[in-house]
């Protein structure tokens, strides 16, 4: 025996469990190694690791299992339709218990997402590891783990029979941001993050599909429009010239030339880096879950949501910088260096040029940083774990895991993702309210399920990336109407 603790067994009551027919006990996983990945899906650093679990699954077909343990952060997460919705929008595979009330988290004194617990084929809980792993550390660890119980014939590989969780969407699927990219004869058009596809689709002013980039596999290849692959881009930034991809899941920058189609790197090395800290060139950079865009005067900002941090790719120079946030996930005030951050994922330049709003997911906030004192100001938000459904003056209202944000005529819209809403912020009168009152347009109405882009098209209409129902909706509020734009 490896292990002295026996391992708390998953059969219970109250437990729901995807990708397999029926759920799971240790005895039925007796004979494999057993990785349980406690995690959430609101929490980048969850995501990070999904790709290293499924190398381990791959590097040892029925000798290693993953488990995971979904523990929600956020009231929204412990709806087990939400959860169904990310497991197929990440194509996590293996098996998954819902545990919304924590109890094998407590069983297991987690105290951390995410949070590895390893048990060996016997039962016992033979180690415990918090935070991101290293890839090939933990390959090399689970290894060397399975020969000594092979060695000892306690390993008996069979494989596991799976279910998958599956969701086609239709033309989009879980879209993400959604950005104007005009062109130079005034012609409207709009440039979304399929993520779901794995591509960026450019779209008519009337919601038409006018061309799209990328072969719909995830990859990371440059080339050209039908060739270049993407993984999980999430969101775009256009100039003039170029489409700036947010490539998330390639924690690159990507950058499609109008003109040509050609799509290359512009910042990122493929791999997860850790936090920004002095300016170097953008090929060598290490970005970590670049989530948004937004261009400034020859200056590419960045949401590097893995890092907790705003960056800038100087175009002219072709190097990064950070800009704002230290590192540190929290919700600080103040110069950028010392500003603390918590995984940023929407952008939104102010009308006059002169500030960048951002969503800071995890503190359920809503933030500033102006462009020439590199100040950060919190506008709505409170803490890590403050989070809820609240209208009103700005120091009491609250949202819940916020991801775009569109600023425009004095106000803030928002895609509050976790309360399926679109709220609106006043600057003028420092107050926060709903967007409701629309008529739904529609056949065939639907509310809005975790929208995760906005873009305002002049201070009276919004387009909506409403993620979950694999469409955009178009928001008219001088006609009082809303509508399914694109789908």
């Amino acid at each position: 025996m490896f292990g002295i603790t026996r391992a708390p067994d998953f059969d219970r009551d109250g437990l729901t469990w995807f990708n397999v027919a029926q759920p799971l006990t240790l005895a039925d996983l007796r004979g494999r190694l057993v990785i349980l990945d406690f995690w959430t899906f609101c929490c980048i650093n969850c995501v990070h690791v999904q790709p290293t679990l499924r190398r381990l699954e791959e590097s040892f077909p029925g000798q290693v299992v993953v488990i995971g343990v979904h523990s929600p952060k956020f009231d929204h997460e412990r709806d087990e339709a939400e959860l169904a919705h990310a497991i197929a929008r990440y194509g996590i595979a293996h098996p998954v218990v819902h545990d919304p009330d924590l109890r094998l988290w407590d069983d297991y004194a987690v105290r951390a997402w995410p949070t590895l617990v390893f048990i060996s084929p016997d039962g016992y809980v033979i180690g415990q590891l918090a935070g991101e792993p290293h890839p090939d550390l933990l390959l090399q660890g689970l290894g060397d783990m399975a020969r000594q119980f092979f060695a000892r014939g306690e390993l008996k590989p069979q494989p596991l029979p799976l279910t998958p969780v599956t969701e086609d969407g239709g033309r989009l699927r879980f879209p993400g941001k959604i950005k104007p990219c005009p062109e130079d004869d005034g012609t409207k058009l709009w440039a979304l993050a399929d993520t779901g596809h794995n591509q960026v689709a450019l779209l008519t002013d009337e919601g038409e599909e006018f061309l799209r980039y990328g072969t719909g596999e995830a990859g990371n290849r440059d080339g050209a429009a039908h060739e270049a692959s993407f993984d999980g881009p999430e969101g775009l930034a256009c100039d003039g010239r170029f489409i700036y991809v947010a490539d998330t899941r390639n924690h690159a920058i990507r950058r499609i030339d109008r003109q040509t189609g050609w799509v290359d790197t512009l910042a990122g090395l493929g791999c997860r880096g850790a936090i920004l800290r002095q300016p170097e060139p953008a090929l060598g950079a290490a970005l970590a879950s670049p989530w948004d865009l937004e261009i400034v005067d020859g200056v590419l900002y960045f949401a590097n949501a893995g890092s907790h941090q705003i960056g800038a790719v100087d175009l002219s120079t072709g190097m990064v910088r950070p800009v704002a946030g230290s590192g540190g996930e929290s919700i600080i005030d103040g110069d950028g260096d010392n500003a603390a951050l918590a995984q940023p994922s929407g952008l939104s330049l102010a009308p006059e040029g002169n500030a960048l709003f951002f969503t800071d997911s995890e503190t359920s906030a809503v933030r500033r940083l102006c462009l020439r004192s590199g100040r950060v100001e919190t506008l709505v938000g409170h803490g890590l774990f403050d989070f809820g459904y609240a209208n009103g003056p700005l120091d009491r209202a609250k949202m819940q895991h916020p991801l775009g944000v569109a600023a425009v005529d004095g106000r803030v819209f928002v895609a509050d993702s976790y309360n399926s809403a679109i709220r609106v912020i006043s600057l003028a009168d420092r107050m926060v309210s709903d967007l409701d009152g629309l008529d739904c347009a529609d056949p065939v109405c639907r509310p809005p399920s975790e929208p995760a882009g906005i873009a305002a098209d002049g201070p009276h209409r919004l387009l909506v990336s409403d993620t979950n129902n694999h469409r955009i909706v178009e928001y008219r509020l001088d006609r009082g109407t809303m509508r399914t734009w694109a789908e």
